[in-house]
This record gives C-alpha cells, structure tokens and sequence, in this order.
C-alpha cells in the first residue's frame, strides 16, 4: 500500500510543476527566447523540478544566452552559465524518461528478467537522441555550423552528460525498484510513480552538474 502522505505530496508536486510549466510557457509566449530550443528546455525543466524550475527561469533564463558577464577570469565560467547548460541536457533526458517510460510500460517489455533493465535501454537511447538533437539546435546556430560539423559537435559536447545524467537517475530509480517499491512495482499510473521519476531526475541533474563544468571550461560546449 502506497502511504496516503506520499500520494498527497506527489499530487502537490506534478501540480506544482504543470502549473510552473504553463506560467513559463505563458511567459515565453510574450517573449520568446533569443534560442528558440531554450523554449521547451525551460518547462521541461519545471516538470521535473517543481518550483526551482520555475525560479531559475524568472531569475536567470529569460536573459540566457550569450551573456558574458557571467564569464569569470581566465576563461571560466559562473554557476548560471552552468545551471543553463546543465538544465539544456536535463531537458532532453527528461522528456526521454517521460516518453520512455509509458512505452516500456505499454508494451510489458523486460530485459534480463526485469522491466527495469528495459527502462535502462530505451531511456538511454531516447535520452541520447534528443540530447544530441537539443544540443544541435543550440550549437548549429551558435558557431554557423553545417549539418555533419553540428551532430559532430552536438555529440561530443552532449554525450558525458546525458550519460552521467542517466547514472544519477538510474541509481535512484534501482533503489525505488528493488528497495523501496519491489512489491508491487509503481506504474506511470501512479503520481507517486512521476514523484520518485522527479527526484530521479533531479538526482541525475545534480550528477551532470560537475561533467558540464569539465565541458564548458574545455570549450566542448558553449556557454549559453
């Protein structure tokens, strides 16, 4: 039995973050951002981190992009630079996690035995894909860039943080899997399902968080 407390806080956080996601899609709408991928990168990021999202974005995001004077000395960069970087990929693995999840749900699918295993696969390679394709319409534009040079480029700043992404997120989601939820196992149904999914992903955020300061001070990716 899922405990009555839990199911009220996971109600109050999906509210929380579509309300957060609406009022910024609201807020784009009247003034769109300057990278138009930043556009979905933004609610994405409320409905996985309710309330945070949506102050990081009224606090920081509607002036990110190119805005050098977070630059720091000698090339380095600032915590929101890092923070927008960091929320760029965690947008694309969540909306993966989201999309992946019903699907595996859906179709009973399993790996070794276990539907988690299926999760791990089809997550990882959704993750990748629109990782790879968020950062593509933020590079591509920003270095003018052709088809092939963008991927390329999109690849090699994109890639060691959906991965570490995914690890944050995959390590929580074993220990609600195996420890906290093994009989019965919680379906995309449930709201407590997408409450332990959000702190998931907001694990994996924070796991991705030391990789993009690694790939913005080598200059694999570009602050935005």
């Amino acid at each position: 039995m899922i405990p009555f407390w839990l199911m009220v806080i996971a109600w109050f956080s999906l509210s929380a973050s579509v309300l957060g996601a609406a009022a910024i899609a609201i807020d784009e709408f009247r003034r769109p951002q300057t990278m138009w991928v930043m556009n979905l990168v933004w609610p994405l990021t409320s409905l996985y981190a309710p309330v945070i999202g949506v102050w990081a974005y009224f606090a920081f995001g509607r002036t990110a992009g190119g805005d050098d004077d977070a630059r720091g000395a000698g090339g380095d960069v600032n915590w929101k630079q890092i923070a927008v970087s960091t929320s760029h990929c965690g947008a694309g693995c969540a909306l993966a996690d989201m999309i992946g999840e019903n699907i595996v749900f859906a179709g009973h699918w399993s790996l070794l035995g276990q539907m988690l295993y299926a999760e791990y696969a089809v997550t990882l390679a959704l993750a990748w894909t629109l990782g790879i394709a968020f950062q593509y319409f933020a590079i591509k534009p920003m270095k003018q860039l052709s088809t092939g040079e963008a991927l390329v480029a999109s690849a090699k700043a994109d890639t060691l943080s959906i991965v570490f992404f995914q690890v944050g997120m995959y390590g929580w989601m074993a220990v609600v899997y195996f420890v906290l939820f093994a009989h019965p196992h919680l379906e995309p149904r449930s709201a407590v399902f997408w409450l332990m999914m959000q702190i998931g992903m907001m694990l994996g955020y924070v796991t991705a968080w030391p990789v993009n300061v690694w790939l913005l001070r080598r200059g694999f990716k570009k602050a935005m």
